[in-house]
């Protein structure tokens, strides 16, 4: 598929000249250098093709050795899927934003516009803020049977199956996550979320709880009133899942607010909600731009709780602003730095691959990544070649063509952001194995990365880059490396690879993070709470535990007169 460029020595010439220059010095000195060149050269050849959505990019990259000619010429294929939503859905009607504007959503794979989508802002949202407070103070949705309910779920359910392709064609179109991805993962993961929430909807409810004295208690779960949901680009319709879902399920009305680099999968996704059933009002998606549409959702005093998914310093500014506004109740699933720990009874070729998945799954744009290498250094040289080969051997290319296992990135900023992080880690001094350059001279991609030699006090160690840059470190003892794992400012997951049970129930107490997985990474059952520690955000979405941040707990005492029992 792909031509790949080699400077050619015979293996031994090779393996001699590396050694002597290694001895010397100079090995990283010249890999430096070149780098260098190749930047200077790449600025000449290629200024012409970068891009930053529609202008000259601040970084451009040259074709390096992962970059093909044929990458380079290749035109992105064309999704066979059209546009049809691009207007604010309030009220169960598709209408333009009050102010007439629009945004361009961009094709990640080129920078080209796919199509111009309604701009909401404040005035926007309070249209949708009162569609949900109509539909919940007098609607049928909080009246419904909780059976009911559960029926249009599960329709919807039907309903996203029955459109898979067309989900999971806008999915990668807006996003560039691979089609099978989206396709064959994702969109059935949405629809197995719903089924989930669908079948919880008739099963919520109170207490009776025994008190002293002759009273009758009991508890009351009630719909919190009309939520405000922010969902990040990384995941569109996952992330849709997470908070819609169990919102719904309890009875809620919704204000989604969509990131505006991916506003096109939830629009389509809404409209199949409303012909499941769902009544007008009950869901409401407002696309528009953080500062604007985000802030007016966070801020409002018509929205009774607001859950949000992005980074952590934009979780705290949401934060402020519910807090300033009604003290509205928040859930956050922020930012993360996950730890990925390889012991030294590794298998090391199992224990490569899977450290691969952590890190690279989803272009690496994904929260909880596992972005921070510890490898015990028994094994540490063999990971470091093997995750080398790896990551070389990584198929990057147009997100629709099958076998491809990475696409590009979501947009420019974020292009820009992972290649300085790049930068960054060539002068801390770590050690570039791999990669390192724009792949092609087209579109947001990124080779795969490796570093080795990594620092615990360098920027690519503790700051999350949320691209395709895998910073691997090493370490002696256990305990050595959970003091180092957990000094960070984030706790969101930790990955765990062990043949020893007793090493494996350590570290699962150990480490201070929402979720730890033992020899497997990634696992999103629909019933496995997810959310992190420290400023990786505050409450639980899926699961059981998803429900309880869409309730309200209510005590009712009633007094007895004469009763037979208490």
């Amino acid at each position: 598929m792909w031509h790949y460029v080699f400077l050619y020595f015979s293996p031994l010439k090779f393996e001699a000249v590396t050694h002597h220059l290694q001895k010397a010095g100079l090995l990283q000195r010249l890999i430096m250098a070149a780098r260098r060149l190749s930047s200077l050269l790449s600025r000449s050849f290629t200024s012409a093709s970068s891009f930053s959505k529609g202008r000259p990019s601040s970084v451009s990259r040259g074709i390096g050795k992962y970059s093909t000619a044929a990458a380079a010429v290749e035109d992105p294929i064309t999704p066979s899927v059209t546009v049809d939503y691009t207007k604010l859905l309030i009220n169960g009607q598709f209408v333009d934003a009050a102010s007439g504007k629009t945004f361009p959503t961009l094709d990640p794979r080129s920078g080209d516009v796919i199509a111009h989508v309604a701009e909401g802002d404040a005035e926007d949202v309070n249209r949708a803020v009162a569609a949900a407070r109509k539909a919940f103070d007098e609607g049928p949705w909080p009246k419904m049977t909780a059976y009911e309910r559960s029926r249009v779920l599960f329709r919807f359910a039907d309903l996203i199956e029955k459109h898979n392709d067309e989900l999971a064609a806008l999915e990668t179109w807006d996003n560039g996550k691979p089609f099978e991805q989206s396709a064959k993962i994702e969109i059935p993961m949405l629809a197995r979320f719903f089924r989930y929430y669908a079948g919880y909807a008739d099963k919520i409810h109170g207490l009776t709880v025994p008190a002293d004295g002759q009273y009758h208690v009991q508890t009351l779960h009630e719909p919190i009133g009309v939520a405000g949901q922010i969902i990040p680009w990384n995941f569109p319709l996952l992330m849709f899942a997470w908070k819609v879902a169990p919102a719904l399920a309890c009875g809620n009305t919704i204000v989604l607010k969509t990131a505006e680099q991916t506003p096109l999968s939830a629009l389509y996704a809404a409209q199949l909600l409303y012909e499941a059933g769902l009544p007008p009002g009950a869901l409401n998606v407002v696309s528009g731009f953080g500062p604007t549409a985000g802030a007016a959702v966070a801020s409002h005093m018509d929205i009774d709780k607001v859950a949000f998914t992005g980074s952590t310093d934009t979780g705290k500014i949401v934060l402020e602003l519910a807090a300033k506004s009604n003290l509205k109740t928040v859930t956050l699933e922020l930012g993360g730095k996950s730890p990925f720990i390889v012991c030294e009874d590794a298998d090391v070729d199992k224990a490569v691959e899977l450290a691969h998945f952590a890190l690279f799954f989803n272009q690496g744009q994904c929260c909880c990544a596992g972005s921070r290498t510890f490898v015990h250094e028994r094994v540490y040289d063999e990971f470091i070649e093997k995750a080398k080969a790896r990551a070389a051997k990584r198929v990057v290319g147009d997100p629709f063509k099958g076998g491809v296992e990475q696409g590009p990135q979501i947009d420019s900023d974020q292009f820009e952001k992972i290649l300085k992080y790049i930068d960054y880690g060539i002068k801390g001094g770590a050690t570039l194995e791999t990669g390192g350059e724009r792949f092609g001279s087209k579109g947001y991609y990124i080779q795969p990365t490796v570093f080795s030699n990594v620092k615990d006090d360098m920027r690519i160690a503790k700051d999350e880059i949320f691209g395709p840059v895998q910073t691997v470190l090493k370490y002696k003892e256990l305990d050595e490396v959970i003091k180092r794992a957990n000094n960070s400012r984030y706790g969101l997951a930790a990955g765990v690879f062990t043949q020893n049970i007793d090493t494996a129930n350590t570290l699962t107490r150990a480490l201070r993070v929402g979720s730890v997985w033992i020899n497997c990474f990634d696992v999103f059952d629909a019933s496995i709470p997810f959310g992190g520690y420290k400023m990786s955000g505050n409450g639980r979405e899926k699961g059981i535990y998803g429900l309880k941040n869409y309730l309200q707990v209510k005590a009712v005492v009633t007094p007895l007169k004469n009763p037979a029992w208490l």
